[in-house]
Parts: structure tokens; C-alpha cells; sequence
């Protein structure tokens, strides 16, 4: 080993030593949260975010249905467009309370957040001949917030 990857890990040693001298209730006795910790924070705005979305276009196919490009007959699964309102207010309403809980450090939270993203993005896929551009990017968020949760999940520790 070379002087300075010597130095750079007593360096490492004595910061956590340090913390654990002079109380620090951060410091837990586990490695120090990194900067990674941010996707996590990411990942729960999005979903919090992405539940106001399916709960803003579940409203929509409650009292507007008029505004989709196709009528309910021509969706993936053919159902009218009030139950398909209410699909998206109650998974928008779950997905809000995950990412709530997710922002809040719950653990539970990680792998639930992945289901929720999942079964957010199939229900954006069978939403995709109503609404083609706004379903694309509900699936291109939903995808961002999976992959968040799953690579930098462990952060939150």
C-alpha cells in the first residue's frame, strides 16, 4: 500500500473515532451516510409526486373522461373509465403514504416502494392508448424511482 491510501484510511479511522468521542447521534457505531443517500430522497419525492399524478388523472377519469384519446373500449383492459379513475386515486393515495414513509428512513418502505413503482408502471402501460405521452413518462419516472430504491436502498441504513 502506498503512504497515501495509508493516510487516506487513517484519516477515515480517526473521523469515525472522532464522532464516536464526542457523542455524535449520527453516528451509530455503521459507516457514515453518503452522498448516495440523495437518490433515496429522490425516490421518495418521486413517488410522492407520481401518487399526486395518478390521483390527479384518476379525478380526470372520474369526471372528465371526454379527454382521452380513446374511449374505455380501446384500452388494453377494457373497463369504463370510472373504475379506472379509481384504480389510479387509491394506487396515487398508496403511493403518496409510501414515498411519505420512504422519506421518513422506514425500511419496510424500500421494497414496498417497488411494488408500488411497479404496479404503477403496468398500470401506465394498460393506460397507454388513453393518454400515450403522459403514460410514457409516468413509466419513465416509475422505472427512475425502482431503480433508485433498489441501487442506493441500502444508504438509508
Amino acid at each position: 500500500m502506498g503512504a497515501r491510501a495509508v493516510e487516506v484510511i487513517m484519516s477515515g479511522t480517526s473521523q469515525h473515532a472522532a464522532r464516536r468521542a464526542k457523542g455524535d447521534e449520527a453516528y451509530e457505531g455503521g459507516p457514515v451516510p453518503t452522498g448516495w443517500v440523495g437518490w433515496i430522497v429522490f425516490a421518495a419525492l418521486m413517488l410522492v409526486m407520481l401518487g399526486i399524478f395518478h390521483v390527479m388523472q384518476g379525478l380526470v377519469a372520474l369526471f372528465r373522461d371526454e379527454v382521452y384519446v380513446v374511449g374505455s373500449s380501446g384500452l388494453v383492459v377494457s373497463v369504463d373509465y370510472t373504475s379506472w379513475g379509481w384504480t389510479h386515486v387509491i394506487g396515487g393515495a398508496i403511493a403518496i403514504v409510501v414515498g411519505a414513509c420512504l422519506l421518513a428512513g422506514q425500511m419496510w418502505a424500500r421494497v414496498v416502494a417497488v411494488v408500488v413503482a411497479l404496479l404503477s408502471a403496468f398500470a401506465n402501460i394498460m393506460f397507454l392508448p388513453a393518454y400515450p405521452v403522459w403514460s410514457m413518462i409516468m413509466i419513465a419516472l416509475d422505472v427512475l424511482v425502482i431503480w433508485a430504491v433498489t441501487v442506493h436502498g441500502a444508504e438509508v441504513k
